[in-house]
């Protein structure tokens, strides 16, 4: 078999793991088709898009739909396919297709309507190629020596999303990107050390990765065994507990950023902060046992998130109202 028919054979399994609504057409939709597709892939995948989506200006959600549908099908590229020589297949050629997308040649519908949003929000390739280095990756390296390995792999899978969607929410000026990136940054990656730490058993019984980095595990005399056995010994309640501190510091560095952009995304900035340190409080709550279940944020601790954020929101217009 030759090259080229072994690629369109790699291309081929890799979809066949995947939903059939993800492959490309044969003709591409129109943008309000297009539009309609990232909507419902957004609320259909992601409970929490729904709680944010309420806070953000109506012009806004299509592009928050854009950006989220192709974060989620990327990642879905890397990990739900499990024959990685296909996932890596998927994702050069999704890769081929952002390409394609910046030169004006969209033809699935998540490039359609990113097309738009690209437009729209003067928005870089280099964010969208960063999430794709991360998912290539995903599928080599598992294991991490060191926190800073760590940082620099959230580096390309969580830190490009915040300065999308500060890009798409025209918070990107010369003169305060350097320290707005800088505050999402540490936000980003804490959310995304939360998720690590709140799922380190599906992590290594599913996809058989470790995030917990390599030397803090010696020093604390946690292996893997630990893991796999599912018995949070007093050596790893004593790790997590330190990467559960590391994470919340981050959470804290990145709060002042809340303050420096328009109300209405300070509103989904503080949700998603609080909600990633209830996470931490939540495997808290648990004395750091994330093995024998997982941690998760309660509903009636949703709710409270929520009320806060919309009493965040209008806040304002309640004391305006009793100062008239």
């Amino acid at each position: 078999m030759d090259t080229a028919a072994q690629h369109d054979e790699l291309i081929a399994r890799g979809w066949a793991a995947l939903p059939p609504a993800y492959r490309i057409p044969d003709v591409a939709p129109t943008l309000d088709e297009a539009r309609a597709y990232c909507k419902n892939l957004a609320e259909s995948h992601y409970e929490n898009f729904h709680v944010a989506s309420w806070f953000l200006p109506k012009a806004l959600r299509p592009h928050f739909h854009a950006i989220y549908a192709y974060c989620r099908i990327s990642d879905d590229l890397g990990d739900e396919v499990p024959d990685r020589a296909a996932a890596l297949a998927l994702l050069d050629l999704w890769g081929q297709e952002l390409d394609a997308c910046y030169e004006g040649r969209a033809r699935h519908p998540v490039f359609v309507a990113l097309a738009e949003t690209i437009r729209a929000c003067s928005i870089p390739k280099k964010p969208f190629a960063d999430l794709l280095v991360a998912f290539r990756q995903d599928q080599t390296v598992t294991r991490f020596a060191s926190i800073n390995e760590v940082l620099a792999y959230c580096e390309y899978s969580a830190n490009p999303v915040g300065h999308l969607v500060l890009y798409a929410c025209g918070e990107v000026t010369p003169e305060t990107q350097e320290e707005k990136f800088r505050l999402s940054d540490a936000t980003c990656t804490a959310l995304q050390l939360a998720n690590f730490w709140q799922d380190v058993r599906s992590d290594y019984q599913i996809r058989s990765r470790v995030y917990l980095p390599q030397d803090d595990m010696q020093r604390f005399g946690v292996t893997d065994a630990t893991i796999a056995a599912g018995v949070a010994t007093p050596q790893f309640r004593e790790l997590l507990t330190h990467e559960v501190d590391y994470a919340r510091s981050l959470f804290e560095q990145g709060l002042p950023l809340i303050g420096m952009v328009d109300r209405e995304l300070a509103v989904d900035l503080d949700l998603f902060s609080r909600g990633g340190l209830e996470i931490l409080r939540a495997i808290e709550q648990r004395d750091y046992d994330v093995l024998s279940a997982r941690p998760s944020i309660s509903k009636a601790s949703k709710l409270q998130l929520a009320l806060r954020a919309i009493t965040g929101k209008f806040l304002p217009f309640l004391r305006l109202g009793k100062a008239a």
